[in-house]
């Protein structure tokens, strides 16, 4: 047993550490504030101190002669200025000489902090450091001064940039009073020290986030501070770059606690102190003797800490009491005696705590990490009227109280403990400790004790102790499986013939390994509150803890007898892991059953997956404002105007305001006819560092509206007025121009105009007031492409609800929307030799959305009148139109021919086929020999099939045919059955036109009737899956109601059996019944067209949108047969189903690299059902895919959680698009689908490339030929960081390959995302695509500059580098800039000998604000290698 007598003679290297980081705490009121400003998640930060600057600081008597040994420091503190309260610690700088009156400190600081608010700043103190006579130094301040770290704008951010700090007089002392309360500025009421400013520059650090569970919060740190659990940098600076050390699982067993002289004693005087306080803090009274605290819950928190902070939340759990002698076990057989009932055990009270389970812990190799131990024990008291507590469902309050703690340094000294038993002295009393509480005290702990020697015997007993054994989680899962069972097996055995055990007598209670150790969260006092399932412990009297009488609203645990309050059912007052064994789990398993091991328990687990978020319902459009030079710019371009029947100009509407909707007004406008005009105006780019300034050229737009087909434009072609363009300051909108099939501009009106006609002929019966409702709530999503290079420019959605006319004759809205295009980034990383020839590592993406134009649109609505008839068709729903009422035969069967109507309908091929050969063959059909008259036809037939010609036919081939009439005549009389069979069925059948669509059911009733005097049992069969009976009562009642059908509704109508074909009914005789059914598809057919512009019509004047209905979703015919009990059809109900197209409520283009699995989460709006009234009743969301062979879920989550749909779709070579639907339902019984998303997903081919920004990059690609000739071109879609060589068109021969060449060079650092395809420049088709993965690191500087450029002035800077040929021969060199708007050199290209210098002339452009960047100036071969890399800061001021 490994022994440790005191806790920080154990620790001294984690004391060290954590002395040194205790922090003073903010002010509560300032974290309440930050909270409620949605500041939660903390910011890392780097202050970097430059120099010090102090040409008169003031001098005192004792320094006026100059003291020689006199040094400086800078003392840097967080402060509150609304609270004047200084919080933190204290960060002090070496002391240092100053020299030439300054003083160089070159220091770099770290922290991060969740307080992004105006008053957080840091006070930074110039201290002097003088020695004293005693040997000691005495400080005296000389000046402070105040850096202010965010600014007042909403979103709180870091004021990045440099800053250069007066000194003010005094010591930050003088912050502290009243005048400088909620003072803004300081300089007006602090004196300044003329000459004397310190220079230092803040900024954001994002790599501090990987490293902010090692620091607290608000400690300023300097990089090469001790930092337990961060690996040390070679450059000193371990937190500019964080690496952390591996974490490593261990695992904590065999877990008791010993408290001195015995647990019953140490408790009992515990409570006889803790009511003695409780009495004597609340005034006496009659009912006082009675209210008595009681202990309700033993608990044992468990971390691992740095002596900075825990590295995760503390693990809590409960502690029991263990049978005397339970402690003194070597194997498992002692493990055993605590979990059953002992008879022995009753009559001993129990001395130590035990944990029946193992604790899972991560620990890195550090002397300074230690494991922290704390007894906090949870007493009950009552509730009454002297007491502040508010009454709650219970009439008992909790509260907490630590009693011991203790630490463990497993890594301090040589690793001779692995295998052993730990124990561990607790300490009491007034010390600083981890968790920062009081610890309580008992005047035997209050005491000093001397530590006794460790082999002296029962010295451990004196004290309070905690015993464990830590063990590494890869030699638990080294060791075997199979021995471990088979020795827990010897142990219940060895159990079972126990005497001392009769429960085991009776029942085989299996073993079990112990299970994980979740991380149990904290609890509030009102969750403590809440009524326990467990009894209370309470040592008031001399009873034993499961005798004990249980207050009211407690109630025994039926469990609490029999096995010592182990605590199975789990508390209904906390989320406590309780990590015991359910001893009732597996009572029935066989011994041979356990051979084959356990069945794994599913945890938890939620797939990550980056989700992509919903546009929604209500997405408000990002409409601007244009400028007037814009509007005149486009009314003088000569659009065709919006008119309504009477030729006037429709009314403007303002996309900028609300539009107020009334249903009854619409529906009541006499011109119920719609043509809805959407008029592509203009297209204004916005300038782009990754494209050229005429980009794109020529665009084409894809969109659906309502449930019409989906439209894909015309090739359009951006006008750019030149002379405009050059008086404008922002680019003006560039007018759209359809291109006629020579390639050359329409001279017809600019823009297109599409058209959709919406009247009673497109409407389905009741569908008006769902296409209102779609025009007032829904959005258009329109995506907009590259037509040369069929990349997507982006994507812009405009509100459909300026459509609404409200009574008007005709209406017109102009928009101006921002098309959005989301990019991928990740950080930027520097080149290092570790990097060459490695895979990179993941790094964080972010993801930017990016404008790349604004589209100006107009819509316009006109009414046209229709005929009434059509209009009652169209609004009023017929009345009762899905039940299906059989037609009554009045008179009986007529007969007939059954060739002449059946047989030919059954055979119409084959009728077909011999009209055909009678006219081929020249034969005559009547002749009396029928024999030969079908011989011939047959031998027609053979020659049709062979083209051979009509030639005598030999004696093998008389033969077969003979054989093939023999065949024809039973097959004839078959038919001739199926035809009688066919007649008859049609008299029982009931034919009913459904018009459906995606994912809609459709409700209908078919009245069932039972023609026989006697009762029947009719079952109820469909020929395809799709149509079936509704069985469940309170789905029927659903659809019902849905329909607003008025029949009856009957409970438990179907008789259900398992293999039968269908539901079976009971029907009396002359009984007539209404049978629910219900037809609902999720499938489709997903043939899409190919990517790219569409043709340009034939005619002239404006595109009109065709009214057919959409081929998504096929039509089809299906029966419903009701069979009696002899098998024959009583009844068929034929239902012909017309499709009609799907409203899609957004659409998503998602890119994969081909072949592979595409997993992706897209995020669900919040939902609610307005029919509920209780707001906190989830609504129940389900997906439908329309593609079998796509796994589409989401599941139910917590309340107040986002709910995601995730899609696992197969991958496809690349070009391939897949296109799909995704159905949201968010009723129980999806009768339709709140919303329908249309899903492309591109599949590419992937490739990956690591370079260096600013150098040239090859990378070799292979396009293979396809079936026929094209021509081929490739397009970027950053085409000023990657050229491919063919530039051009080439000619791409059937089956060749063709070496693509890309040079790549890039000017941004990170991972980026960029897309490149190769193009049919004849027919504008896609023939591949590849997605590249860039992986850009920054260079190595070799040099570093700073220039100050004056803001304003319309005036730059000039400035001239040196830089010398290292070569003995003569090179010439290309310059290169990241920031070619910013920085432009005197000669972009020169030549210089071997060994001579050469001055760069840099000529930086003005600015307009004041800031810092930073320029990097690239000195590249004619290869576009890079041979230097310069940094030049430059400051805007």
């Amino acid at each position: 047993m490994v022994k440790t007598e005191d806790t920080f003679n154990m620790a001294d290297g984690w004391r060290e550490v954590f002395e040194r980081s205790r922090v003073v705490p903010p002010p509560s009121q300032t974290v309440r504030l930050a909270l409620e400003n949605h500041f939660t998640q903390s910011t890392g930060l780097q202050l970097h101190l430059s120099r010090l600057t102090a040409a008169h600081l003031p001098q005192t008597q004792e320094m006026s002669g100059g003291e020689p040994d006199v040094t400086y420091q800078l003392r840097v503190t967080l402060f509150d200025r609304n609270h004047q309260h200084f919080f933190g610690k204290t960060w002090r700088s070496p002391p240092q000489r100053m020299k030439n009156n300054k003083i160089s400190l070159n220091e770099v600081l770290y922290f991060h902090t969740s307080l992004r608010l105006p008053s957080t700043v840091v006070v930074l103190e110039v201290v002097s450091l003088s020695p004293s006579p005693d040997g000691s130094q005495q400080a005296l301040g000389r000046g402070f001064t105040v850096l202010e770290l965010f600014t007042n704008r909403p979103e709180a951010q870091a004021a990045d940039g440099d800053r250069r700090l007066n000194l003010h007089h005094g010591s930050p002392r003088s912050l502290l009073h009243p005048l400088l309360r909620d003072t803004v500025d300081y300089s007006s009421l602090l004196k300044t020290i003329d000459g004397a400013h310190l220079d230092c520059a803040i900024k954001n650090h994002p790599a501090l986030v990987s490293v902010m569970h090692l620091l607290p919060e608000n400690v300023l740190i300097s990089g090469n501070e001790n930092i337990p659990g961060l690996a040390a940098s070679p450059t000193g600076d371990a937190l500019l770059r964080p690496q952390l050390l591996k974490m490593l699982p261990f695992t904590l067993t065999r877990l008791t606690v010993s408290l001195q002289p015995s647990l019953e004693k140490f408790e009992s005087q515990l409570l006889q102190q803790v009511n003695a306080d409780c009495h004597n803090t609340k005034q006496p009274g009659p009912e006082g003797p009675l209210r008595t605290v009681v202990i309700q819950e033993r608990r044992l928190h468990v971390g691992v800490h740095n002596g900075w902070c825990f590295l995760d939340k503390p693990q809590v759990v409960v502690l029991e009491p263990l049978a005397s002698g339970a402690r003194g076990r070597s194997d498992g057989t002692s493990k055993q005696s605590t979990l059953v009932k002992d008879s022995s055990a009753i009559s001993t009270l129990p001395q130590t705590l035990g944990l029946r389970s193992s604790l899972e812990l991560r620990l890195t190799n550090h002397r300074a990490l230690a494991i922290v131990f704390q007894l906090e024990w949870v007493f009950t008291a009552p509730i009454g009227r002297e007491t502040m507590l508010s009454a709650t469902s219970t009439s008992r309050a909790a509260f907490l109280q630590c009693l011991r703690w203790g630490i463990w340094c497993p890594f301090q000294e040589p690793a001779d403990w692995k295998g052993e038993e730990i124990q561990l002295v607790l300490q009491g009393g007034a010390k600083p400790n981890p968790h920062g509480v009081m610890v309580y005290s008992t005047e035997m702990s209050a005491k000093p004790q001397s530590p006794a020697p460790l082999s002296a015997p029962g010295s451990a007993q004196a004290k309070d102790t905690v015993t464990f054994r830590l063990s590494s989680g890869l030699e638990r899962k080294a060791s075997s499986p199979k021995a471990s069972l088979r020795t827990k097996q010897e142990d219940v055995s060895r159990h079972r013939r126990s005497p001392s055990s009769p429960l085991q007598a009776h029942r085989y209670i299996p073993p079990a390994s112990p299970p994980a150790s979740p991380a149990g969260p904290g609890l509030s006092l009102s969750q403590l509150a809440a009524t326990s399932r467990y009894p209370t412990i309470s040592h008031s009297s001399s009873a034993l803890p499961w005798q004990q009488s249980f207050p009211s609203l407690l109630h025994p645990s039926p469990l609490a007898s029999a096995h010592q309050l182990s605590h199975v059912a789990w508390s209904g007052a906390s989320n406590i892991a309780h990590l015991e064994m359910d001893l009732h789990r597996g009572g029935d398993v066989s011994p041979s059953a356990q051979d084959e091991g356990d069945q794994l328990q599913e945890l938890p687990f939620t797939p990550v997956h980056a989700p992509v978020i919903t546009l929604g319902l209500n997405m408000p459009s990002s409409c601007s404002v244009s400028s007037r030079s814009s509007l005149a710019h486009l009314y003088s371009a000569g659009f065709p105007d919006i008119v309504d029947g009477a030729g006037q100009a429709a009314e403007v509407l303002d996309p900028t305001e609300p539009v107020p909707f009334d249903p009854q007004r619409e529906e009541c406008d006499p011109l119920q006819g719609n043509v809805l005009v959407f008029q592509f105006l203009a297209f204004t780019r916005i300038p782009a560092a990754d494209v050229g300034p005429d980009w794109p050229e020529n665009i084409y737009f894809t969109f659906q509206f309502y449930r019409f087909p989906p439209v894909t434009s015309q090739q359009l072609k951006l006008l750019t007025s030149d002379r405009g363009q050059q008086k404008a300051t922002v680019p003006l909108p560039c007018v759209l121009a359809s291109i006629n099939k020579d390639g050359n501009v329409n001279s017809g009106s600019p823009g297109l105009q599409v058209q959709f006609r919406v009247d009673g002929g497109f409407l389905k019966p009741g569908e008006k007031r769902w296409f209102l409702r779609y025009l007032a709530l829904h959005t258009m999503q329109i995506d907009i492409w590259d037509s040369d290079s069929l990349l997507l420019i982006g994507s812009t959605a405009i509100e459909l609800k300026y459509m609404l006319r409200q009574g008007k004759s005709a209406v017109q809205a102009l928009h101006e929307v921002e098309v959005l295009t989301t990019e991928y980034v990740g950080e930027d990383t520097l080149l290092t030799s570790a990097d060459v020839g490695q895979r990179p590592a993941l790094s964080p993406v972010a993801v930017h959305t990016i404008i790349r134009g604004r589209l100006h649109i107009r819509t316009g609505n006109i009414g046209n009148p229709v005929d009434p008839s059509r209009r009652r068709a169209a609004d009023v729903m017929a009345s009762h139109s899905n039940i299906i009422t059989p037609h009554v035969v009045i008179g009986g069967f007529r007969g007939g021919s059954l060739s002449s109507r059946n047989i030919l309908q059954l055979n119409a091929r084959n009728a077909a086929q011999a009209h055909r050969l009678e006219i081929d063959g020249q034969h005559d059909l009547n002749e009396p020999d029928s024999g030969r008259r079908k011989l011939n036809c047959m031998a027609a037939v053979h020659r049709r099939e062979g083209k051979e010609e009509a030639k005598i036919m030999d004696r093998t081939k008389e033969a077969r045919l003979a054989k093939d009439l023999y065949q024809i005549k039973p097959s004839e009389k078959r038919s001739k059955a199926e035809g009688i069979a066919n007649m008859l069925s049609q008299a029982i059948t009931t034919q009913h036109l459904l018009y459906a669509s995606l994912g809609s059911a459709e409700y209908m009733e078919f009245v069932l009737k039972n023609p026989f005097n006697v009762p029947q049992t009719v079952t109820v069969h469909s020929d395809d899956p799709e149509i079936s009976a509704i069985t469940n009562t309170e789905e029927w009642s659903y659809f019902k109601a849905l329909t607003k059908t008025p029949t009856p509704l009957e409970e438990n109508m179907f008789h259900l059996e398992e293999g039968a074909p269908g539901p079976r009914v009971y029907l009396r005789p002359k009984e007539s019944l209404h049978i629910p059914l219900k037809y609902q598809s999720f499938l489709c057919d997903h043939t899409m067209a190919l990517q790219g512009p569409s043709f340009p019509p034939t005619g002239k004047g404006s595109q009109m949108a065709k009214k057919n209905l959409s081929n998504i979703v096929a039509a089809k015919t299906m029966k419903v047969t009701f069979k009696a009990e002899d098998g024959k059809p009583m009844a068929i109900c034929q239902v012909n189903v017309e499709p009609t197209p799907h409203v899609v409520d957004q659409t998503f283009r998602l890119y994969h690299p081909e072949l592979c699995f595409l997993k992706k989460a897209i995020r669900l709006p919040p939902w609610n059902d307005p029919t509920v009234g209780d707001p906190d009743v989830r609504t129940h969301i389900s997906v439908r895919c329309s593609d079998p062979n796509i796994i589409c879920q989401t599941r139910m989550l917590a309340p107040g959680e986002p709910q995601d749909v995730y899609l696992k779709v197969p991958g496809s070579p690349s070009p391939h698009i897949k296109m799909f639907f995704v159905m949201v339902f968010t009723d129980k019984w999806m009768a339709a689908p709140s919303q329908i998303w249309q899903i492309y997903v591109h599949f590419v081919e992937r490739v990956d490339v690591s370079c260096v920004t600013g150098q040239r990059s090859c990378q070799s690609l292979v396009l293979r030929g396809k079936q026929a000739v094209r021509k081929v071109k490739c397009f970027s879609s950053h085409p000023q960081e990657i050229e491919v060589d063919p530039e051009g068109v080439f000619v791409l021969p059937p089956a060749a390959v063709q070496e693509l060449q890309l040079k790549v060079q890039p000017w941004r650092a990170g991972s980026r995302f960029l897309y490149l395809n190769a193009v049919d420049a004849e027919n504008r088709r896609l023939v591949t695509a590849w997605l590249l993965c860039l992986n850009v690191y920054r260079p190595v500087l070799s040099k570093a500059f700073e220039v100050c450029v004056p803001v304003g002035g319309g005036r730059g800077s000039s400035r001239k580098i040196t830089y010398t040929n290292p070569y003995t021969s003569s090179r010439s060199f290309l310059l290169r800039s990241d920031h070619a708007d910013l920085l432009q050199f005197k000669e972009e290209k020169f030549q210089i000998s071997g060994g001579e210098s050469y001055t760069i002339g840099l000529r930086f452009a003005p600015s307009q604000s004041p800031g810092s960047v930073e320029i990097l100036v690239y000195v590249n071969n004619l290869e576009e290698k890079t041979e230097e890399t310069f940094c030049v800061k430059v400051n805007y001021s």
